[in-house]
């Protein structure tokens, strides 16, 4: 290896350690912004959108899940191809219904006893469009989950909804 090669391979460690130096003692520990520290850490600027989770549901199934995509790719993408997916969460009985289901209510019989869903035609017409979206997935015998890899985005969307 050439001197200017090993002088710049150690200009650059350098700089990597310095920066990770730096960067640890932004973050506490205990930061609430953890999360968004590290990633601009990873990701160059104009950045990049995470969604991560880790979730433990009261039927004892466990959720972890992450998905990122960057800025420009998101920018650039055409959003009218989830509308459908997103449609199916934009109504209030349906947002009730997977809550429901995600609290262990897995039969259409105990989803009927929810207040304020209407009939049992209508938790099926219901059901039907969360399961056409992906949002929910029959078992059989008239019974519902949420499947794993759906509850955090689920949880990420419910969440990102509030002001």
């Amino acid at each position: 290896m050439s001197a200017d090669r090993l002088a710049a391979l150690e200009e650059r460690v350098a700089a990597l350690e310095s920066r990770l130096a730096s960067s640890a003692a932004d973050v506490a520990p205990d930061s609430p912004l953890w999360a968004l520290h590290g990633l601009q850490e990873r990701v160059e600027d104009p950045g990049a959108v995470v969604l991560v989770g880790h979730v433990e549901l009261p039927d004892g199934r466990r959720a972890q899940w992450q998905l990122g995509a960057a800025t420009d790719d998101l920018l650039g993408a055409d959003w009218t191809e989830e509308a459908d997916v997103l449609v199916a969460l934009g109504h209030p009985v349906r947002l009730g219904l997977l809550q429901r289901v995600l609290a262990g209510a897995t039969t259409v019989a105990e989803l009927v006893d929810t207040d304020g869903v209407g009939t049992s035609g209508q938790v099926y017409h219901h059901l039907r469009q969360l399961t056409a979206a992906g949002w929910l997935r029959a078992l059989g015998g008239g019974r519902y989950e949420v499947p794993v890899a759906r509850v955090v985005p689920l949880l990420a969307v419910v969440l990102g909804g509030r002001r």
